[in-house]
C-alpha cells in the first residue's frame, strides 16, 4: 500500500491502541458482559438509583467498545478496497480507500480523546479558579486573559459559562476568578489545565518596552451532585463575608453579600460573590468547598497509584505547566507534552484543544516527548 495509506493507518491504530489502554481492554470487555448480564434482570429497577447507575456505565462501555470495533472493521475494508485498486490499477477506486482512511484517522483522533475521559467525576459540570502570582498589574492582566482563553475555549464547545467569584485588580486584570463551565464532560477536558501557566511579552505597562514574565495558576475541580456525601464539619470553617465588585471595579451589590470560606484543616479557600443573597452566596461557597475536598481526594488517589505524589506548589518558576511566548518570537509550549503551537493568538481565543488531547493521552501512556526549554 502508498505511504500515504500506511500513514493513515497507523494513526488509526495508535489512536485505538490508546483507547484499548485506557480502558483495559480485557476488563472492559468482560465488564459489559456483566452489566448487560444485570439489565436483563427483571429485579433491576427496584433500586432505581442503582439501575440508573448501571445503565449509565453500560453506556459509556457499550459506546467505546462499540465505537474501537467499528472503526477496526471500517479500516479493514477501506485498506482492502485500496489493495484492490492497487492490484487492477484503478487509481480512482485507490483514491476512494485512501479517503475513506484519511476521514476514519480524523474520527479515531477524536473519539480517542472522548475514550480518555473515563474518571468518576470526568462527566460533570466543573469549577475554574484562577489566580494571578506574583508581579503586580503585569501578572493580573495575565489572569484575565487566561479567563477570556477558557471562556472562549467553553463557548466553543457550547458549554455554559458563569462568572461565580471575581476580584479586579488595582490597575488592570483581575486577582482572581472562578468560572463554574457547565455541559457535558466539562470537567474531564478541564481538569488537565491545573496548573502554573507562564507567558513571556513586551509589556503594554512598561514604558521602557522591555520584556515581562508573569505567572497565573489555574486550579479545576468538579462540580459535584447530591449522590456524593462529602461531609463538612462546620467547626472547620471561618466563613468572612465582604462587599463583592464587578468586572472593571464596579460595585455588584451595596452590601456585604459576597461570602469567603477557608476549610482549616486543608486551608483550601473558596468564594462566591455571583448572588445579592448572602445566603445564596454561602450555600454556593460550601458547594465549591465540597467540590475541592472531592477533587482533592480524587488527585491523591490518583496521585498515589501512580507514585508520583506532591503538595500544590507555589505559583513561579519550575512548576508552570505551559509557557506562552509572544516575544521575541511566537510559540506556546506544553512543559508536560511537549505539544505546541506557533499560533498564541489562537491558542488565547480558546483553541486549546489539542493541548488537552494531548495531556489525557499522556496520562494513559505516561510516554513524554523530548522537549527543549522554552526561554
Amino acid at each position: 500500500m502508498r505511504a500515504e495509506g500506511q500513514a493513515h493507518v497507523e494513526r488509526i491504530e495508535a489512536a485505538l491502541a490508546l483507547v484499548r489502554q485506557s480502558l483495559d481492554w480485557e476488563r472492559a470487555l468482560r465488564r459489559l458482559d456483566e452489566l448487560n448480564a444485570r439489565v436483563e434482570d427483571p429485579k433491576l429497577w427496584d433500586d432505581p438509583k442503582g439501575a440508573e447507575a448501571i445503565m449509565r456505565e453500560r453506556r459509556r462501555l457499550e459506546a467505546s467498545v462499540g465505537t474501537v470495533n467499528q472503526i477496526s472493521a471500517e479500516m479493514a475494508d477501506a485498506v482492502e478496497f485500496v489493495e484492490l485498486g492497487e492490484a487492477e490499477g484503478d487509481d480512482a477506486t485507490v483514491q476512494e480507500g485512501l479517503d475513506t482512511l484519511e476521514k476514519l484517522a480524523e474520527r479515531a483522533d477524536a473519539d480517542k480523546v472522548q475514550a480518555l475521559l473515563s474518571g468518576e467525576a470526568d462527566a460533570n459540570d466543573t469549577y475554574l479558579e484562577i489566580h494571578a502570582g506574583a508581579g503586580g498589574t503585569e501578572s493580573q492582566d495575565w489572569a484575565e486573559m487566561l479567563q477570556r482563553m477558557y471562556t472562549r475555549w467553553a463557548e466553543r464547545h457550547g458549554y455554559k459559562v458563569e462568572l461565580i467569584e471575581y476580584h479586579s485588580g488595582e490597575q488592570a486584570g483581575i486577582k482572581s476568578a472562578t468560572l463554574q463551565i457547565k455541559g457535558e464532560n466539562a470537567y474531564g477536558y478541564a481538569k488537565t489545565e491545573s496548573g502554573v501557566h507562564r507567558l513571556v511579552r513586551i509589556s503594554p505597562y512598561d514604558s521602557s518596552a522591555r520584556r515581562h514574565t508573569s505567572f497565573s495558576s489555574v486550579w479545576v475541580y468538579p462540580v459535584i451532585d447530591d449522590d456524593i456525601d462529602i461531609e463538612v464539619n462546620e467547626g472547620d470553617l471561618r466563613i468572612d463575608t465582604y462587599r463583592a465588585s464587578g468586572a472593571g471595579g464596579q460595585h455588584i451589590n451595596t452590601t456585604d453579600s459576597a461570602v469567603r470560606i477557608t476549610h482549616i484543616p486543608s486551608g483550601i479557600v473558596v468564594a462566591s460573590q455571583n448572588d445579592r443573597s448572602q445566603h445564596k452566596n454561602r450555600a454556593t461557597a460550601i458547594g465549591m468547598l465540597k467540590a475541592r475536598l472531592y477533587e482533592a481526594e480524587l488527585a491523591k488517589r490518583e496521585a498515589v497509584a501512580a507514585g508520583e505524589y506532591e503538595e500544590k506548589t507555589e505559583i513561579g518558576w519550575g512548576h508552570q505547566i505551559r509557557s506562552y511566548v509572544l516575544q521575541p518570537y511566537q510559540m506556546v509550549k506544553d512543559l508536560r507534552t511537549g505539544e505546541t503551537s506557533s499560533n498564541p493568538g489562537e491558542v488565547l481565543d480558546g483553541a486549546i484543544d489539542p493541548f488537552i488531547s494531548a495531556a489525557l493521552s499522556l496520562k494513559v501512556t505516561g510516554e513524554k516527548r523530548e522537549i527543549d526549554d522554552v526561554d
